[in-house]
């Protein structure tokens, strides 16, 4: 008994001292210190987001008639029309007007001669007719150092503003991070992200409509093939993953039908404008975990990408697009898409999983910006291969889910040897969405669709379950034009 006694009083001794030691490591040690080296590297500097600038709006409540009025009650000061030279007459245009208070041309006066600088007798406002500084709305200024940023480069869809400050505390800290020998070389400085960075957008995404779709396709008003024929194509082509002139042959060698390769195409593009509505408004009552991923295909020869974004619970896919470059705008219309399934608000604990790409972060401050606190969400972002952080060992299940479904998606569009146009890839990525959905039976869940829909389940044959499909694409249509007469 006595032995157990002095174990037990070295282990409450053992824990005391434990006690203090994390005390003592938590109050005098920084915790920064604990960070894994990739975090403060200067190279991932460069895939971060930064925060939204400040705003400062410019907003002038006086009027000329109100500021004159002001200084003859508070002043007794009467503010009179410019009083010319004589002989001279007045060379500046009627129309000129000032641009902060609106005063006429009469109180308005070249303040430096023929350079063209013109003063407001009324506010003392200095201003150039040609270049308007009051024109812009607000200013953007840095959330550091609150100095005005500068428009550095105009892109497609955004402008870049930077601070060039170089006593601002953001970048003074990230110049911090470099060696002494990367401080001194400027070429070195420019491979890192030192300054802060806003892009303002010029397209407005949000504004774009989703349900839009290619006037180019053929109808279903034919005369030589009936449905039968149709969903025969489709079940060929996108089910069983059976190009479009593989199933030309198989329609003619097993079931006797001469159709050509392009009316194939023309009855699947159809197809898909008629299921896409449907599916893009079906209610998937998602999860609120995402996973999100790009992968490339080609068209013409040349490079495109595909946007995935999938319930990481369900497996459904909610966001989906084509398009011809990797930049934030297809990120913020896919995750619109995705997104739109819950119904105005995000759930609680929701998690977007994405990787180091730079796109997903901006995208998500953006609907930030313009859906407000309902749509604040950060991105949980699985970076490399290994899991070299917490970060990467806890995500990285998600993650493999949408690279499995990238696979997935790689081995239907494989047959195919590339698109002929975007429209073209985006119509086939809509058949092979509402498959996945719809009508794939899934391993995972016992062999069975991801979405039961009854109107579906009472049907046996794969082709009647493609034309019960495009059914329920044209109920779907009709609804949402009757809410948009509505």
């Amino acid at each position: 008994m006595a032995i157990i006694q002095l174990l037990i009083d070295e282990i409450h001794y053992l824990h005391t001292q434990i006690a203090w030691l994390m005390t003592f490591i938590t109050k005098y040690i920084p915790l920064k210190q604990f960070d894994p080296d990739d975090s403060q590297s200067p190279d991932y500097q460069k895939f971060k987001t930064d925060i939204l600038p400040k705003f400062q709006y410019h907003q002038n409540s006086w009027t000329w008639e109100g500021l004159i009025d002001y200084y003859r009650q508070r002043y007794g000061m009467i503010i009179k029309p410019v009083k010319r030279h004589k002989g001279k007459p007045c060379d500046i245009p009627e129309d000129c007007v000032c641009p902060e208070c609106g005063a006429p041309h009469e109180y308005l006066y070249r303040n430096n001669g023929k350079k063209g600088q013109l003063q407001c007798k009324v506010c003392s406002t200095l201003f150039s007719p040609d270049k308007n500084r009051f024109s812009k709305q607000y200013t953007l200024r840095c959330p550091y150092c609150g100095r005005a940023l500068e428009r550095k480069k105009c892109r497609k869809d955004f402008d870049v503003y930077k601070c060039i400050n170089p006593k601002c505390s953001y970048y003074l800290n990230n110049l911090s991070k470099l060696n002494e020998d990367e401080k001194l070389d400027e070429q070195k400085r420019a491979d890192y992200k030192l300054h802060y960075i806003y892009r303002e957008f010029t397209t407005d995404f949000f504004a774009l409509d989703l349900d839009s779709l290619p006037k180019n396709a053929s109808s279903f008003r034919f005369d030589k093939f009936s449905m039968k024929v149709v969903t025969l194509c489709l079940t060929y082509h996108i089910n069983y993953q059976i190009s479009l002139r593989r199933t030309k042959d198989i329609l003619w060698d097993i079931h006797g039908i001469r159709i050509s390769h392009q009316q194939i195409a023309n009855y699947c593009k159809t197809a898909a404008m008629l299921v896409k509505p449907f599916v893009d408004h079906y209610d998937y009552k998602p999860s609120g975990d995402l996973a999100a991923d790009e992968t490339y295909i080609k068209v013409r020869g040349k490079k495109g990408y595909v946007w995935l974004i999938m319930d990481a619970i369900k497996r459904s896919i909610l966001g989906y697009r084509c398009s011809d470059n990797r930049g934030v705008g297809a990120c913020i219309l896919t995750m619109r898409q995705a997104l739109s399934h819950f119904r105005g608000k995000l759930p609680d604990g929701f998690t977007f999983i994405a990787d180091g790409y730079s796109a997903y972060p901006l995208a998500a401050m953006q609907f930030e910006q313009r859906l407000g606190e309902a749509f604040r969400f950060n991105i949980t972002q699985v970076i490399g291969l290994t899991n070299d952080d917490e970060v990467s060992e806890e995500f990285r299940p998600y993650k493999q889910l949408i690279e499995r479904l990238n696979r997935t998606f790689k081995a239907s569009y494989r047959n195919t040897c590339g698109y002929d146009s975007f429209d073209n890839a985006s119509l086939d990525l809509a058949l092979w969405v509402a498959y996945y959905n719809f009508l794939r039976p899934h391993h995972h869940f016992g062999r069975k669709v991801l979405n039961p829909v009854p109107a579906l389940e009472c049907v046996q044959r794969m082709p009647d379950k493609w034309q019960q499909l495009m059914l329920l694409g044209q109920r779907q249509i009709v609804k949402l034009q009757s809410e948009v007469s509505a």
